[in-house]
């Protein structure tokens, strides 16, 4: 009988072709667990659990402490915001790893998530001259954090590589339709339900969608290392103008933006 038994199938879900989205995704909930270990709300962080673990507020991010710019890709408002963005990084990481390579994947990865960090960062700044005509206060800079402009950077390679011709080798056979309905839905819910960074999101997907034209040009004419170094650079430069352009902005908030800063330190105790 054990000749006519069929063939066991062992599956696995190897791990070690997208270890790099595996090491993104133990990065945040490794500090998500720090975070609530430590006494962080798992459900609902307060302001300043958010601040204290480095998210984004404007005005101490580009008066004080840029840094945050980056911080704030690892910093989730509680379980389902972090569970969320994890699903999400999985399912668009696993394939765009392979598909880039780790090299490009990992540039591109912090690259939108750095210019969703700083388009988030120019509507604040956007807002905050609205908020001297007005003195709207729905207009007054909010704390934000998340990997969302990250994942959609990712999200929104895999579209553009769906929407164009396959490549000769490409590992993957990506449903165009699939992607833009999800890109599309994940932008119509930011622009309807408040709450949500959408700023943050169109910043990812801009930069996710440059670089990605120019990796596949790169593999087109059978110059990958060329798209890199062009790639990484066109992302680098992007993201250094907006941020120049945005502390040339601040200038002429500054006053008000440390008033903003003091009261809310005062408020919070931070």
């Amino acid at each position: 009988m054990a000749e006519l038994s069929p063939p066991s199938i062992q599956s696995k879900p190897e791990v070690h072709l997208w270890w790099l989205t595996a090491v993104f995704i133990a990065i945040n909930v490794g500090l998500f667990l720090w975070q609530v270990l430590s006494g962080v709300n798992i459900t609902a962080p307060s302001l300043v659990d958010a601040i204290h673990w480095g998210a984004d507020y404007a005005p101490l991010t580009f008066l004080e402490e840029p840094t945050r710019l980056f911080t704030s890709m690892f910093f989730h408002f509680g379980l389902i915001h972090l569970m969320l963005n994890m699903w999400a990084l999985y399912i668009f990481g696993s394939v765009a790893e392979q598909l880039l390579g780790r090299f490009y994947y990992l540039g591109l990865y912090i690259l939108a998530g750095l210019m969703g960090s700083l388009l988030s960062g120019f509507l604040d700044i956007q807002n905050s001259f609205e908020l001297l005509q007005s003195n709207d206060p729905t207009l007054l800079p909010t704390v934000s954090a998340g990997a969302s402009g990250a994942v959609m950077g990712i999200g929104s390679a895999l579209t553009v590589l769906a929407l164009l011709p396959s490549l000769p080798k490409q590992r993957f056979i990506l449903d165009k339709k699939s992607l833009l309905m999800i890109m599309g839905i994940n932008l119509l819910i930011g622009f309807t339900i408040a709450g949500i960074n959408n700023a943050a999101h169109i910043g990812g997907m801009l930069m996710g969608a440059v670089l990605t034209i120019i990796w596949y040009a790169g593999q087109r004419i059978h110059k990958p290392r060329l798209a890199f170094v062009a790639g990484m650079t066109v992302g680098i430069i992007s993201c250094y103008l907006l941020y120049a352009y945005c502390m040339q902005q601040v200038q002429i908030l500054e006053p008000v933006w440390r008033q903003i800063l003091a009261a809310m330190r005062a408020q919070l105790h931070f």
